[in-house]
């Protein structure tokens, strides 16, 4: 957590953390309304400050999910939204019967990307009776938390981040075509994050491909270390959905992942995100 930005008064919004580490639930805001300027900048503080914040009872359609998430950004489409679809920038997560939940793995969004996304907003259309919670890891303690050797060396290390590990299966297109349009991308392994400074972990499960410079096994061996921090529970907090939540979580300091343990219930999410800006690393010593 951001100890300054977490301490910090909101004059505009009703803030309470879920765990020491990451979360935190918003009240006193109403999304389907414009919001000044002044509540927008404590949205970002808190989102900054905490890593991932939660809406409570916000009933908005598609047009105005859309429309607040632009107040932070550029909007992103993903290449799984079909062509035809109204609203391009909305991702729509459904699982049920007919599809158990494949987001069970931790991760941050569209990593595979030159200039990855800045946040995600995640709206809960309709949700199982129990089950279905997403939990979200602070990446910037994981880094904290290794030993100072182990940071040393990560601080060094840059790694490739690959579309077709998840989407070539998902979306039925051959890796090279993937490839063409979205060639896999270097970022470094320790992240500087552009608005805080705080160094994170950046690798993940789902898109990380290999670290460079190192053999396979090393590489192997290195990464499911680095991607075994974002599974203890003190960096971790969890949330149960209800329709009409909302999460809002910063790709650059945090990963997700979505429990599928509600199969065969119907669990439908959509999710608007907010584009970045290309990962760098500065040390901050």
């Amino acid at each position: 957590m951001n100890i300054a930005a977490a301490q910090r008064s909101f004059e505009r919004l009703a803030v309470t953390p879920l765990t020491p580490a990451i979360g935190a639930e918003i009240s006193g805001v109403d999304l389907a309304q414009e919001q000044e300027e002044a509540v927008i900048a404590e949205i970002r503080a808190a989102l900054l400050a905490h890593k991932v914040i939660f809406f409570r009872d916000q009933h908005i359609t598609p047009a105005q999910h859309i429309a607040f998430a632009r107040r932070f950004g550029t909007l992103e489409i993903h290449p799984a939204t079909p062509k035809d679809q109204p609203d391009p920038e909305v991702l729509h997560i459904a699982h049920g019967p007919e599809s158990k939940g494949k987001e069970n793995a931790w991760h941050s969004d569209v990593t595979w990307r030159a200039e990855p996304s800045l946040g995600s907003i995640l709206r809960a259309v309709e949700v199982p009776a129990v089950g279905g919670d997403t939990l979200f890891a602070d990446m910037g303690a994981a880094f904290r938390g290794l030993s100072p050797a182990m940071q040393e060396w990560c601080r060094a290390l840059t790694a490739v981040h690959d579309i077709a590990r998840v989407f070539a299966g998902r979306l039925g297109k051959p890796v090279e075509e993937l490839h063409k349009q979205y060639p896999p991308q270097t970022h470094p392994v320790v992240r500087t994050h552009p608005e805080t400074g705080e160094q994170a972990l950046y690798v993940n499960t789902a898109f990380t491909s290999h670290i460079e410079g190192l053999s396979k096994a090393e590489s192997d061996w290195l990464l499911a270390h680095l991607y075994a921090q974002a599974a203890i529970p003190e960096y971790q907090c969890r949330f149960h959905w209800a329709p009409g939540s909302i999460a809002f979580w910063d790709n650059r300091a945090g990963q997700h992942y979505a429990a599928s343990d509600y199969f065969p219930a119907v669990r439908r999410m959509e999710r608007v995100t907010i584009a970045g800006d290309r990962p760098f690393y500065r040390d901050e010593r």
